[in-house]
């Protein structure tokens, strides 16, 4: 290591004053055999000073060899040659070590921005692609290597996308249908720098389908409501309006208090799923008796087919009875609305069969098993969907909401169990609850 603290000027001065003086004390000692001693003295110290120069190029020119490709260490030189060198690999290993620290930082930027749900992608004035991330290029279907430095517009043939790039005006975002044309892409172009640009993308689809239920369900609840007021509107007039004998008088009254009980169980029913759908999931640390939600399943079933159906309710194994984790109340209003879902779909003189059995793996199976109706196989992945009705008229005829296998979806997943349903047209049903395990366990004596 050189000491970069010490003075190299006087001792430089000093090596060439004392090699100059020993080349002229021996020019002048030669020249003194010859006659000339000045002449040889003069002579001698401009040789010795060529001599030093001539070194000094030399090592300067080894110096000059290390900076054109600086990788290697640099040359052992003395003086201030050597002093040069040091300080000269200094300041470059200190600015590599300063770029090397803001590549990490960079890196870990645009790692960061890697790990966003959302796309981005960064181009130049030319569009031309400089960064994307992997979700970027999920979206736009581009290869984060393979693709940077090459058109956007050249890959990506979204119309709409091609032409809000072109306008220039970014002040709302564009939407465009993804690639798989399985949902929707949100689009915003922001501009930053000189003439460059950042491509920010969002998978809105699930978003859009949210948009779309609660239009759905506003309407859906909007229609279901006005049915029935529609009607009580009608009747409340006729009263008011028309002489009517006593038997007229009861009919309506009759055919009103039907329709104020159908919206009074679609409210019930809607403050039921909001209550569901908004409350915490349920603790696996309250118990049910299955003995007492069974018996109770049971005595509204048969309330509500008066002795129209065959309805034949089981627990297995009977010496073993069970309990299962969760709000009973909730329980309940599932299993119910499976069985009396049975009883309106089922014709009469029909079989119902409620069963729960203990499973081999500790799990639980509450099943309700019809020779009712039936559905068809394309009807059978939207039934839980809010107000989602195979026969519409039917139905409404029947006095179903539409919401009860809706509220079932969500007590079952809220308890983290199953719901299957199997069925055949003409042939009936079977819609099983499938409990976990952990939500399982014998009632201790």
């Amino acid at each position: 290591m050189i000491d970069t603290n010490k003075s190299w000027l006087p001792s430089r001065i000093g090596l060439r004053l004392l090699l100059g003086s020993v080349g002229a004390g021996a020019g002048w000692w030669i020249g003194h055999s010859m006659g000339y001693p000045t002449r040889m003295a003069l002579l001698g110290g401009a040789l010795a000073a060529v001599g030093v120069s001539v070194l000094d190029t030399l090592k300067g020119h080894e110096l000059l060899d290390w900076l054109r490709n600086p990788e290697p260490p640099p040359p052992q030189l003395p003086g201030i040659w050597g002093e040069v060198a040091h300080r000269v690999h200094r300041v470059i290993r200190q600015r590599e070590q300063g770029t090397a620290r803001e590549r990490d930082r960079l890196q870990q930027f645009l790692s960061g921005i890697d790990a966003s749900p959302n796309g981005v992608m960064m181009i130049d004035g030319s569009e031309h692609i400089t960064w994307i991330s992997s979700v970027a290029a999920l979206h736009f279907g581009l290869d984060p290597v393979r693709d940077l430095a090459q058109r956007v517009t050249n890959l990506v043939r979204m119309p709409t996308f091609v032409q809000y790039l072109a306008a220039g005006d970014y002040a709302e975002p564009v939407k465009v249908p993804m690639r798989n044309g399985q949902g929707t892409l949100s689009i915003t172009v922001r501009a930053y720098g000189e003439g460059l640009r950042l491509v920010l993308s969002q998978d809105v689809t699930e978003r859009e389908r949210a948009e779309a239920m609660r239009r759905d369900f506003v309407a859906n609840v909007s229609h279901e409501i006005r049915t029935p007021l529609t009607v009580l509107t009608g009747f409340i007039e006729t009263l008011a309006s028309l002489p009517l004998t006593e038997v007229e008088r009861k009919r309506v009254l009759t055919l009103m208090a039907q329709q104020s009980d159908r919206m009074q169980t679609l409210v019930s029913d809607l403050l039921m799923l909001a209550q569901i759908e908004g409350s915490p999931r349920p603790s696996a640390d309250k118990w049910c008796q299955v003995s007492a939600l069974m018996q109770r399943i049971e005595n509204d079933g048969r309330g509500l087919s008066q002795g129209r159906h065959e309805l034949v309710v089981s627990e297995s194994p009977a010496d073993k009875p069970a309990e299962i984790a969760g709000v009973d109340s909730e329980w309940l209003s599932a299993m119910g609305n499976l069985v009396s879902n049975a009883i309106r779909y089922t014709p009469e003189g029909g079989r119902i069969e409620v069963c729960w059995r203990l499973m081999s793996d500790g799990s639980g199976e509450f099943s309700v098993k019809d020779s009712g109706i039936g559905i068809d196989a394309e009807h059978i992945p939207r039934l839980t969907e809010r107000f989602y009705r195979v026969d519409g008229s039917r139905s409404r005829d029947t006095g179903g909401t539409g919401l009860g296998l809706s509220i079932v979806k969500h007590v079952v997943q809220r308890h983290d169990g199953v719901l299957r349903i199997t069925s055949e047209k003409g042939k009936g049903s079977v819609f099983t609850l499938i409990v976990p395990a952990a939500r399982v366990r014998l009632r201790h004596a």
